[in-house]
């Protein structure tokens, strides 16, 4: 994978977040925060949960892991959202710092259970967009479940998108 795959990637991972912010805030405060029994309780625990991912890879990628985000989750979609920006942000910085040959080379981390694994820097990159794009389809059924029209997160429509601008 190369560098400019995993740019289109991360831009990619900023539109479909971005569009499942923008739907999680027009929903009442009480569906939002709903406890609907998946994976991370509702829409606000599974956005937690992306963006703490998201962020621990991240820390891992840099070599300075921080605790996971559900252990001081922030309380609002609002709050969620400037931590959302934040890593993304940090995110395009060091993907700025990366070169091909670089994403190509190996890092080593450590679980929140204490297990170590290497991985190589592209494939634990592209990991972190599947695992994103995973739980926001799951954000999409709970959406349904609140009868709401959820947005469509698909790569291709992303695709189809951004070639308009160029």
């Amino acid at each position: 994978m190369t560098l400019q795959e995993i740019k289109l990637l991360h831009a990619y991972n900023s539109w479909a977040n971005n569009r499942i912010f923008d739907a999680a805030s027009l929903l009442p405060t009480e569906q939002y925060m709903q406890d609907m029994k998946s994976s991370h309780g509702g829409i606000h625990g599974t956005l937690v949960h992306i963006v703490g991912a998201e962020k621990i890879w991240l820390e891992r990628f840099l070599g300075a892991p921080q605790p996971f985000l559900t252990q001081n989750p922030p309380p609002s979609l609002a709050e969620l959202k400037t931590v959302w920006e934040k890593v993304g942000f940090d995110t395009a910085k060091w993907i700025g710092t990366m070169s091909d040959r670089e994403l190509q080379e190996t890092f080593t981390m450590k679980t929140q259970k204490g297990d170590t694994y290497t991985h190589v820097f592209w494939q634990a990159f592209q990991h972190l967009i599947n695992h994103s794009s995973y739980h926001r389809g799951q954000i999409i059924t709970m959406m349904r479940q609140h009868g709401v029209k959820p947005p469509s997160t698909d790569l291709i429509l992303f695709y189809r998108e951004t070639a308009k601008l160029k």
